[in-house]
């Protein structure tokens, strides 16, 4: 079953992203993966679950979470006070 998994990830250079790139690549059941450090996202496609896809990107060092638990969406769900 195809899953699009997205993730947040702190990469500061090419270099970071090359690791990313690595591990994806070797990654069982990845289809294809974009990775983005303007943004710092890596979405992945395939038969994959979130949690593998988390736990191999873990494995560079960098700093990950699944995009939704990111400060930008907890921000963004801050009830305003009225």
């Amino acid at each position: 079953m195809a899953e699009t998994v997205v993730l947040r990830v702190g990469m500061s250079c090419q270099g970071c992203v090359g690791a990313v790139k690595r591990v994806l690549g070797k990654m069982e059941g990845v289809d294809s993966f974009d990775v983005d450090i303007k943004e710092q996202k890596v979405t992945v496609k395939g038969n994959v679950t979130p949690d593998a896809v988390l736990q191999t990107v873990s494995k560079t060092g960098k700093k990950t979470s699944f995009w939704e638990a990111g400060p930008a969406a907890s921000e963004s769900a801050t009830p305003a006070s009225s």
